[in-house]
């Protein structure tokens, strides 16, 4: 019981980016917080590159790595569930990428886990047409821009048919049940602006890079929902 109460502390640093205090890890293992210093203090000396500051909390240190060491029924299937969409709804490079991340998966997984994971009986399926390429031609560079921040100009066609060609900052991508659609801000219009990506006809770049600005992030646009 005690081993898997500190599998899941590791789990919860490795999901917060910033430092979590022992009361809110008390809370979410539903012991004491007396408990979690003692937990905290074995997982250090078993060399779990963890830091404690009086008053702040825990946090793994930057720069090392911690592997999964344990997904219980709910994360498993999560993760069997993603890898499966990703791997019907995304491009080639999409579909290589969860295979290949579906095997590093399962290399750390228990020989039980692993039958659950290859033999779990959650399905995920696509129309066809869904997977044209000439479809998904653009989500890779789409991808690669969000990535590196690229300004990028682009040619697009309505639902009314008519063309135009915007210079945007791509922020995000959003996958619906049988379209992507592109979120940007939009250099012309001055706001955010949604792109389908299937009536995306033209991608060009020129390798600018957008800086960060407040009020033409994904966060800003997202607060407007």
């Amino acid at each position: 019981m005690r081993t898997l109460r500190l599998f899941a502390l590791l789990d919860q640093l490795r999901v917060h980016k910033h430092p979590i205090s022992a009361e809110t890890l008390a809370k979410k293992t539903g012991v004491s917080v007396r408990t979690i210093y003692r937990d905290m203090a074995t997982l250090q000396q078993m060399g779990a590159p963890i830091r404690g500051e009086g008053g702040i909390g825990y946090q793994i240190e930057k720069g090392y790595f911690l592997p999964p060491l344990h997904f219980d029924e709910d994360e498993l299937d999560a993760v069997i569930l993603g890898m499966r969409l990703v791997a019907v709804r995304g491009d080639g490079p999409l579909t290589d990428a969860a295979q290949r991340a579906s095997a590093k998966i399962t290399a750390v997984l228990s020989d039980d886990a692993k039958d659950r994971y290859s033999q779990a009986p959650l399905m995920a399926y696509v129309h066809e047409e869904g997977r044209v390429d000439e479809v998904l031609r653009f989500l890779t560079p789409l991808r690669t821009a969000i990535r590196n921040r690229h300004f990028l100009q682009i040619t697009y066609k309505d639902l009314r048919e008519r063309s135009s060609s915007r210079t945007i900052r791509p922020l995000g991508l959003t996958a619906f049940e049988t379209v992507w659609l592109l979120t940007a801000w939009c250099e012309l219009r001055q706001d955010f602006r949604s792109f389908r990506v299937d009536r995306i006809s033209a991608i060009a770049e020129d390798g600018k890079t957008f800086p960060r600005e407040s009020g033409k992030e994904l966060r800003d646009y997202l607060a407007t929902l």
